[in-house]
């Protein structure tokens, strides 16, 4: 099973860089809208740390789908799906392998967001800043397992991926919230709670997301099959 998970995370990763197009994309639309939020500000106004926070997850989560949109495509243009089915190992595999390949792509992306959302939104970090960098890693490992699995079910049919594009957003919920609650404790908001109850949120969130995962994936992935 690792050896198939890696296998698949190496061929995403290795296909989507050469191809480029695909997280250009991501790249794109998540800049887009952090400098779209920015006009919002006027001269000398600084954006709040909670809407920075906001505008610096919002653009991830859009990344988030288009990156795992991209990943499931791979498969699809030749249905080399079959052959990934046809594997001896665990088909769970193919959805641990994607959500790393996601992963490192949007963490990829972020690195680039981040010094734009500062740089945009006029923000500097505080002392929490290593409870962000853990609630950044936390969250991020939420929406690939999340949005691993959605990427495999919005395959096959061009209107029922867009609704489920759309679906992903509330399923994201808490675990968006608790990315801005300790994003913008990082960027220097004063919290009394401190960030130790958003970091349990996203550890729940990541658990129950992560199981659904494994049992759900091998039913998902092969229904059209």
């Amino acid at each position: 099973m690792l050896r198939l998970t890696w296998a698949v995370a190496r061929k995403d990763l290795a296909l989507t860089l050469a191809r480029g197009s695909g997280l250009v994309q991501a790249l794109l639309l998540g800049l887009l809208l952090l400098f779209v939020f920015s006009l919002s500000q006027g001269i000398g106004e600084r954006m709040s740390p909670q809407g920075a926070a906001a505008v610096f997850w919002l653009s991830s989560a859009f990344c988030q789908v288009l990156i795992f949109n991209q990943l499931y495509a791979l498969e699809e243009v030749n249905n080399a799906r079959l052959g990934l089915l046809l594997s001896p190992a665990p088909i769970q595999a193919v959805w641990l392998g994607k959500a790393l390949a996601g992963l490192a792509l949007l963490l990829l992306a972020q690195i680039v967001f981040l010094p734009a959302a500062v740089v945009f939104l006029s923000q500097s970090f505080g002392a929490a800043w290593p409870a962000g960098l853990a609630a950044l890693l936390l969250v991020d490992l939420g929406m690939c397992a999340l949005g691993s699995l959605l990427g495999a079910l919005a395959q096959g049919q061009a209107a029922r991926e867009s609704l489920l594009s759309i679906v992903l957003f509330p399923l994201l919920t808490p675990l968006l919230l608790a990315g801005i609650g300790v994003g913008a404790q990082a960027l220097g908001a004063a919290s009394p709670d401190g960030p130790d109850s958003w970091l349990a949120l996203a550890c729940a969130f990541d658990a129950v997301f992560l199981g659904a995962g494994l049992l759900l994936f091998a039913f998902i992935y092969a229904g059209d099959e």
